[in-house]
C-alpha cells in the first residue's frame, strides 16, 4: 500500500488551478491554429489569431487568459493501492483549489447557496469525480469549467426509436440554441447512454480529452468527425461572428443504457478548454 499526504495533494491542486487558467495546453493551441488555416471568414481569422495572442500574453506575463476562472471540476483516479494519509481526499483536494485561487488570483464563482447567491469567497466546493482504478497512483484530471459555455448545455431523454439521427439533430440543436453565447469557436461534449445523471457525467468527461483524439470504437469516432463537420457549416463562426469554425472537435462518451431509453447530454465548453492533469 502507497501512502500520498494530504499536503501533497493540496499543492498539487493548488498548481492545477493556477496553470489551468494561465496555460493553454498544446492540444488547444494546436487546434486554434489548424482552425486558422481552414477558416474561410476574415473576420473569422482576425478572432482566431487573437485568441491566439490572448493566450500568449496569459502564459508568458502568468495571468489568466479569461475573467471567467471557472468552476473547479476533477475527475480523479485513485489507485485502489493508494492510501491518503494526513486527511480526506475531497478535503484536500478543496484546500488546494482556495490555496490555487487565492494565490493565482482567480475570480471566485461559486456561491454557498443558488438561492441567496452569497459567494463562497474561494471558489470551493469544487466538483469532485472518484473513480477507483487499478494501481497505487494518484490521477488528479482539472479543469475550470466556464460558466458561460456550462449554461448553454443540456441533456434530453430521447426514446429509443429517435435512433442515431435523433441524437444527431438533438446535438445540433443545442449549439444552434448556443449560437454565440457559449463563446465560440466550441469543444462540444456528448454523453449517450447511461440513466439521467451519468448521462451528464459522460459528457462532462469527454471533455477532458484533448482534441483532435478520435474515439476508439470506429462508429463513434466516425460520428464525432460527421458532427463536427455538420457543426462547422452552421455559419455561427468564432465568437459568433460569422464563419466556418463553429467547433474545434466533438468528443462523445457512450455507455450502456435502459432498453426503453436513449439519454443524451450536450456539455459544450468555450474554446478556453482549460484541462491540466497531475499524477501522484
Amino acid at each position: 500500500m502507497r501512502e500520498i499526504h494530504f499536503d501533497e495533494i493540496v499543492e498539487k491542486v493548488a498548481q492545477l488551478c493556477i496553470k489551468s487558467n494561465y496555460e493553454l495546453g498544446e492540444d488547444v493551441m494546436q487546434a486554434f491554429r489548424s482552425a486558422l488555416k481552414s477558416e474561410k471568414s476574415e473576420m473569422g481569422k482576425d478572432i482566431i489569431n487573437q485568441l491566439i495572442e490572448n493566450a500568449n500574453i496569459a502564459k508568458h506575463d502568468q495571468v489568466p487568459m479569461c475573467q471567467d476562472t471557472g468552476t473547479a471540476v476533477f475527475i480523479v483516479e485513485l489507485g485502489q493501492d493508494c492510501h491518503i494519509i494526513g486527511g480526506q481526499l475531497k478535503a484536500a483536494i478543496n484546500k488546494g483549489v482556495k490555496k490555487g485561487y487565492g494565490e493565482g488570483y482567480l475570480r471566485n464563482s461559486i456561491v454557498h447557496d443558488p438561492l441567496n447567491r452569497k459567494n463562497t469567497g474561494d471558489n470551493t466546493p469544487a466538483i469532485i469525480h472518484i473513480e477507483m482504478v487499478e494501481g497505487d497512483q494518484l490521477a488528479l484530471h482539472m479543469t475550470a469549467k466556464g460558466g458561460g459555455a456550462e449554461n448553454m448545455s443540456a441533456l434530453k431523454m430521447l426514446k429509443p426509436s429517435d435512433g442515431i439521427d435523433g441524437v444527431k439533430d438533438y446535438i445540433i440543436d443545442i449549439v444552434k440554441e448556443a449560437g454565440p453565447n457559449a463563446c465560440p469557436p466550441l469543444v462540444v461534449g456528448v454523453g449517450i447512454g447511461g440513466n439521467f445523471e451519468r448521462c451528464a457525467y459522460l459528457a462532462k468527461r469527454s471533455l477532458f480529452r484533448p482534441l483532435g483524439e478520435r474515439h476508439q470504437e470506429r462508429h463513434i469516432a466516425e460520428l464525432e468527425a460527421e458532427l463536427i463537420r455538420t457543426i462547422n457549416r452552421l455559419g455561427i463562426g468564432p465568437q459568433g461572428m460569422g464563419g466556418s469554425t463553429t467547433a474545434l472537435d466533438v468528443k462523445i462518451e457512450a455507455e450502456p443504457c435502459h432498453i426503453a431509453a436513449l439519454p443524451v447530454a450536450v456539455n459544450l465548453n468555450c474554446h478556453a478548454s482549460r484541462h491540466k492533469t497531475a499524477v501522484l
